[in-house]
This record gives structure tokens, sequence and C-alpha cells, in this order.
């Protein structure tokens, strides 16, 4: 059993420009494995689960489970997938609160058509495992936040999906209820599936099988400086591309563009002599939010984000908040 992602690329407007929050991506899991996927927000981590939920589909890339096309599917091939094949975690545990932990668990079981008793024996089998047993007749408002995650993680393991999404599952717990969570998840991978993580959380880093990082990473102690020289419209970086340093104008002019939904590019800023710009990408682990290209040539200084943190300016009066990229 494999999960394959090959160049996907999800593609959206926002503002009258076009976002790309994943653009290219390839990834595999294989059977036994936990997987996380790490960045900051906005990096797309939820957005490529639901493309793994079969939720969402993807402009361009293809999405293999177990060699069935996942991408392509459509009507009750589509239900069946979702239904049978992959689990879902909501960071928000998504639990109905006027149920039962064991009545929630039996949601997806009564819904592909199980009769009560076995749904029952089933929700009971799932809330030991998770370490829920005897909790199974509270309702969410009576659980922990733990127990409540625990409670979304049996529900989503009900059908025995070969895959497991989860999302931020640590986002809403305290230090004391996030170990067990965590040690849940793996267990949950050594007995042979597929679990896919979305978090910022790298203490989970430690209990993966792989880490995928969706967000750019710098780095800090690098404080090297690179020298840029630019022909007129030489592009220095383009929109989508990982972020690595910040830039100075030493001679000349930059241009930086967005591309518009519609097709064709607006201009955003121009940075003369002096002048920085594509600070906030490195800085927040953002990916580029515009082209930047050279307008009647220029010369630039590339700086990384230790030496600009420390104090590197060549205008102090510059906004860090009105600087694209």
């Amino acid at each position: 059993m494999s999960l394959a992602c090959r160049e996907l690329v999800v593609e959206y407007s926002g503002g009258g420009y076009v976002v790309r929050p994943i653009d290219g991506l390839s990834i595999d899991v294989e059977r036994g494995e936990l997987a996380l996927l790490l960045g900051a927000s906005g990096c797309g981590k939820t957005t490529l689960l639901s493309i793994l939920a079969a939720i969402l589909r993807p402009q361009r890339g293809t999405v293999r489970l177990n060699g069935c096309e996942v991408t392509t599917l459509g009507g009750r091939a589509l239900t069946e997938y979702r239904r049978h094949s992959v689990g879902v975690v909501f960071q928000a545990f998504n639990l109905v609160p006027s149920l039962t932990a064991a009545e929630n668990v039996q949601i997806p079981l009564r819904a592909a058509g199980a009769g009560a008793r076995r749904a029952r024996r089933r929700a009971e089998e799932l809330l030991a495992q998770v370490g829920l047993g005897r909790r199974g007749t509270h309702r969410p408002g009576e659980l922990s936040g733990g127990e409540q995650q625990r409670v979304a993680i049996a529900r989503a393991l009900a059908l025995d999906p070969p895959l497991l999404l989860a999302d931020e599952p640590t986002a809403h717990l305290d230090y004391m209820q996030i170990e067990g969570v965590l040690r849940l998840l793996r267990e949950i991978a050594d007995e042979g599936r597929m679990v896919v993580v979305a978090t910022h959380d790298e203490r989970m880093v430690p209990l993966a099988d792989r880490a995928i990082e969706l967000s750019p990473r710098n780095p800090q102690d690098d404080c090297s400086r690179a020298l840029v020289r630019l022909a007129d419209g030489e592009t220095l970086f383009r929109q989508g591309d990982a972020s690595d340093l910040v830039y100075v104008v030493e001679h000349g002019c930059v241009e930086l563009l967005r591309a518009l939904a519609g097709g064709g590019e607006q201009t955003v800023a121009r940075h003369g002599p002096g002048e920085y710009f594509g600070e906030l990408g490195p800085l927040f682990g953002l990916r580029r939010s515009a082209t930047a290209r050279a307008a009647g040539g220029a010369t630039v200084v590339g700086v990384h984000v230790a030496e600009f943190r420390s104090g590197f300016r060549r205008r102090d009066t510059l906004d860090l908040g009105s600087q694209p990229g």
C-alpha cells in the first residue's frame, strides 16, 4: 500500500491575483509510515489534506492511493473512496455535542449501512483502542480536549481506512494532552496505516518517518551576502518561489509584479537604491508573493534573515508591512 502525489498544482484567485498555495508538489508515503506536513499558516497544509481526502481537486497533478487515481474519481466511486479509503481528523474535532462519544463514533458506520448492534460493537472497540473505553457514554462537553481528539480519531478509523489524515491535531491541546495524542498517531501508523499529519508543531518530528516541509526554511546562521547584477527585464525571483534572502537595491530599479487572475501582471511596487524588499517571505516562512524583475538594469544585495534581523537596513524609515515578496 502506498500514497503517491505527483506535480500537484492548486491555483485560485485572491483579490484579483493568482495564488498557488501548492505548486509542483510531489510526495510519497508508504504503509506503516507517519508523515508530517510542516509549515507556517497559509503554506498549503490543509489544502493538501483536502486533495488527499478528495474534497478538493487540483488544477494539475495526480494522486494515487494503492494504485487508484484519486483525482479522476467521480460519482459512486468518489463516495466510496471518501467513505472507505480515507479517514479525516479535523482540527476543531467536529463532534456532535448532543451525542455521546460512542454515538459520535457510530456516525460513519450507520451512514455506510451498518446495523445498530454492529455499529455499537465497533465504536466500543475503537474507543477502547484510543484509551476511552470507559468514556463512551459521555458527551463532548464532558470530555477534555485530548479526549475529544481521541474520539475524533476513533471516528475517523470507524470504517478501517488505509489512510488517516489529521489537521493540526495538537492545536487545541495543552502539553499534558499532546503526548497521548502523538503516541496514538504513531501507534496507528505502526498498525499498518498511512498517517499524514498537517502541523506547525515540530515536537512531532522525532515520531515521524518523514517530514515534508511546505514552507521554505532559512539558514539562520548564514550571514553571507549575495551580490546579484540584473539586466533590464531579468527576473530575480518569481511569485510562488521559496523565499531565502532579503534584498537591498544598490543601483537601478526593481519592480515587484503579481500575476492577475485574468492573465498578465500588475506592478505593485518599485524599489530604488537604498530600499529593501522581499523580507516577508523568509521572515515568516512564506513563498514569494510577487515576482521581482529589474527595470532598466539593477544591482541588488541579498542577505539572510539572521543578518536582516540583527539590524541590517539601508533605509530605516521603510515600513516592514509595505514590502511585498
